[in-house]
């Protein structure tokens, strides 16, 4: 399976205030995602996830080390033909309509004024935007432009796209919609990397999930690989007579049923205890870790044991 970005020892640094120091960004990022994969990118607010998108988009330049759409440096025609991109606070001219400004942009892509025309309309009713077409985008709130932003992102039908929280001040259902987009397109084999905090939409549509924390790349895999299943809490449900026999929370939620959460390392003898008082199991349920719980874990972790990153150097 080819590459669809690759980065190689990706380091940014920025330069701010008076005396123009250095602050630490990113640092020796090593990162490939396959083609037609969804790979999710997510970390704490200043984690370098949004230097990272630029520098594949070709917005930032790298302080040292390379990055490679399709094995075409960032910066080359080749590389950004292949590519869409949304950043995280897209801004339009607003005094046009979405139609008006996606012809813009299909102008600028050199794409068949009928091909543009079916194109634009079929978004807009993806998107569920047709109603405003013809509306002047200074009107919209910001879940309605970042709708526009993904029509724009995906008009020229790219192989790539690199989407900056594109889930950024949706409703319900404009994230449904988000979703179902980023499904579609990998059906038809396009490879989506995109960053976002709504880590349960992550969860549920990434095969791939790469983590990181001050510029440093923590951990990257499948979401099972990641997640500890199984491994901390299990849920169990029991019918007993008499008095609940485990020192732990529990409810009662029917005659003689009850229900707890335990240590899973401790499962064996609440199971061996229940069954002694003469009860039984009649369900138990490994809890896993969420994709949240992790990211909650590594961050707090940095904060015992602190880097030198993000900081004057």
């Amino acid at each position: 399976m080819s590459i669809a970005v690759q980065t190689k020892k990706l380091t940014k640094y920025y330069r701010s205030g008076f005396w123009m120091r250095r602050t630490l960004a990113l640092q020796d990022l090593d990162l490939s995602v396959q083609a037609g994969e969804v790979f999710g990118f997510v970390g704490p607010n200043g984690a370098g996830k949004t230097t990272t998108l630029k520098i594949l988009a070709g917005l930032h330049e790298p302080s040292s080390g390379e990055a490679f759409l399709f094995s075409h440096p960032v910066s080359s025609l080749d590389a950004k033909r292949t590519l869409g991109f949304l950043p995280e606070r897209p801004y339009f001219y607003v005094h046009l309509s979405p139609r008006e400004l996606l012809h813009f942009y299909g102008q600028l892509y050199d794409m068949p004024k009928q091909l543009r025309n079916n194109r634009i309309e079929e978004l807009l009713e993806r998107m569920q935007m047709r109603w405003v077409g013809d509306v002047p985008m200074k009107k919209f709130s910001k879940g309605m432009l970042q709708r526009i932003g993904l029509c724009q992102t995906i008009l020229h039908d790219p192989k790539l796209l690199i989407l900056d929280e594109p889930m950024s001040g949706l409703d319900p259902l404009g994230r449904a919609l988000v979703r179902d987009l980023i499904l579609d397109e990998k059906e038809k084999g396009k490879t989506v990397f995109f960053s976002s905090h709504v880590l349960s939409d992550v969860e549920s549509i990434c095969s791939r999930v790469a983590l990181l924390v001050k510029g440093s790349l923590r951990s990257v895999g499948t979401i099972s690989s990641l997640l500890k299943e199984g491994t901390s809490y299990s849920e169990c449900l029991i019918r007993l007579s008499g008095v609940f026999p485990l020192d732990c929370e529990f409810r009662k939620i029917g005659e003689e049923q009850y229900r707890f959460q335990i240590l899973s390392d401790s499962l064996d003898h609440a199971v061996d205890t229940i069954r002694s008082k003469g009860g039984s199991i009649i369900e138990v349920r490994p809890i896993r870790q969420s994709l949240e719980e992790l990211l909650v874990e590594e961050v707090q972790r940095d904060r015992v044991n602190p880097e030198k990153m993000g900081v004057w150097v």
